[in-house]
């Protein structure tokens, strides 16, 4: 847990979770504030998509970009401004951790290329292996060589900026965890999502789905829990609070 200080852990969200979620599991930054074990007392949620915009990065200690329905393609006005503060924590060394919407707008930010996967939508639990560089990465290398993570989406980061490190794969993605620097990395997968969160969601887009070649049925029976991409939030959030402690 994030230690008591003057500067808060902002949660920048990108977006709002389908009602059916909402209803049963609330809001993306209450995923985060409850799978990461974070004090909700020393966080700051800022709503982009309601008007809501951060202060500049200095006035926080670290922040985390969460998942949106939203394309980061669509180049909303709020996502692009989001996109400049992001460059503006990397020139300030910010921790960061963003998941999928946060993953690409991280990735789109500092120069890569977003779009839509080429093969559709990766959806459910599926095994993610670490690279070579995510053996020897601070925080990914405490993973095992291979762990589940829950996924969903569809787009994807294409081209890593040039100066990001791919650190994790799954068969569908190639860039599922990046490194962009000291104190910054983002995840394609959720690690703030449950198993009853991804019930709830493959429920969910089973009644809207529009698309027939993905079974929504067989994914919900291949879910299972996914504590080691979870952990990876909560040791980012651990090395927040040691972070803060040397500071204070």
């Amino acid at each position: 847990m994030i230690a008591p200080s003057q500067k808060p852990l902002l949660i920048l969200q990108t977006g709002h979770a389908p009602e059916p979620i909402r209803r049963a599991h609330d809001n993306f930054p209450q995923m985060f504030i409850r799978q990461g074990d974070i004090d909700a007392q020393q966080v700051v949620i800022v709503d982009l998509q309601a008007g809501e915009r951060p202060l500049p990065p200095e006035n926080y200690c670290g922040a985390i970009i969460t998942g949106s329905r939203s394309m980061v393609t669509e180049h909303l006005a709020w996502s692009e401004e989001a996109a400049d503060w992001v460059r503006l924590g990397m020139l300030q060394e910010l921790p960061m951790f963003g998941a999928c919407y946060g993953h690409q707008l991280m990735a789109y930010a500092l120069g890569g290329e977003v779009d839509y996967h080429p093969q559709g939508i990766e959806v459910g639990t599926h095994e993610v292996t670490l690279t070579p560089a995510g053996h020897l990465d601070p925080l990914v290398s405490q993973l095992p060589a291979q762990f589940a993570a829950n996924l969903i989406h569809l787009q994807t980061v294409i081209t890593p900026p040039a100066t990001a490190t791919v650190l994790a794969k799954t068969l569908h993605d190639p860039h599922q965890i990046l490194r962009y620097g000291p104190n910054a990395v983002s995840t394609q997968f959720h690690p703030e999502f449950s198993l009853a969160v991804m019930k709830t969601y493959l429920s969910w887009l089973a009644s809207i789905a529009e698309d027939e070649r993905v079974d929504f049925a067989h994914q919900a029976q291949q879910l299972s829990e996914t504590p080691l991409s979870q952990g990876l939030l909560l040791s980012f959030v651990a090395a927040l609070g040691k972070r803060q402690a040397l500071a204070g």
